[in-house]
């Protein structure tokens, strides 16, 4: 109860934790996006129980490797090398990660683009999602993007409660806007690509961090953001041209 009260009357505790929280909920967008497409695969009334299990027990996850916080620092830690360069559990998280989300990204563009394959090596025989294999999906992505910011907010803050409240506030912040974001990838078919696009630009930069090569996330979010502004752009016109066409529709009809 004591390092609690200090650290309510620690103005540095106060910045990390909003640091984190913004850092955490900017990290979860990414999740956001994948959950997004994943869950409107489902039949409609799947898509918002999967969408809240999925997000409840990324929630839990979060918390459990919080919990074993000494041993997921010691991830960092080189295992192995090969050709001289050495490779800790975190990197080898991150590559399976990037993998699974450049496969999972492509495939799902391959399913957009020839919605009916036949025969396609890529893609396969396409079986019937289920909630169970959508959950699984999406905490096995979330289990990469724990590690990797649980470490991340080690570097910032040493304390563990503001690490649990960062993570409970941005987890509610996810919960909250899944609704809104999956409707509106649903009814715009075009930002499926764009999320699709952001996914695998994601996969890559955590294969290459897997590697070594440090990819500075401020310029993966700024492309994201300029990408997404012109879509944003798109999706404005498109409704102002399909109104014009209404209301020339309706003049017709009414005269």
């Amino acid at each position: 109860m004591d390092e609690i009260e200090a650290l309510v009357a620690d103005p540095t505790a106060w910045v990390a934790l909003v640091t984190l929280i913004v850092m955490e909920v900017v990290l979860g967008i990414d999740n956001l996006l994948f959950i997004s497409i994943i869950t409107n695969k489902l039949p409609e009334p799947q898509r918002a129980p999967a969408r809240r299990l999925g997000i409840a027990l990324a929630l839990v996850l979060r918390l459990g490797l919080l919990g074993i916080i000494a041993w997921i620092v010691r991830l960092t830690e080189p295992v192995f090398a090969v050709l001289g360069h050495d490779f800790s559990w975190k990197d080898l998280i991150m590559l399976a990660g990037g993998l699974f989300l450049v496969w999972k990204a492509t495939v799902e563009i391959h399913h957009n683009v020839d919605p009916d394959p036949e025969g396609d090596v890529l893609v396969g025989k396409a079986a019937q999602p289920t909630m169970a294999g959508a959950v699984v999906q999406v905490l096995l992505l979330d289990l990469v993007f724990s590690v990797d910011s649980i470490i991340t907010a080690v570097g910032m803050t040493p304390h563990v409660p503001v690490m649990v409240v960062a993570v409970v506030v941005a987890v509610t912040v996810m919960l909250a806007a899944s609704g809104p974001l999956s409707r509106f990838v649903n009814e715009n078919p075009t930002v499926v690509m764009l999320a699709l696009g952001f996914l695998l630009a994601i996969g890559v930069t955590l294969i290459a961090e897997g590697f070594g090569v440090h990819v500075p996330k401020g310029y993966i979010y700024a492309a994201m953001a300029f990408a997404a502004l012109i879509e944003g752009l798109n999706i404005l016109a498109r409704r102002a041209r399909r109104r014009r066409a209404e209301a020339r529709a309706a003049r017709g009809t009414g005269g």
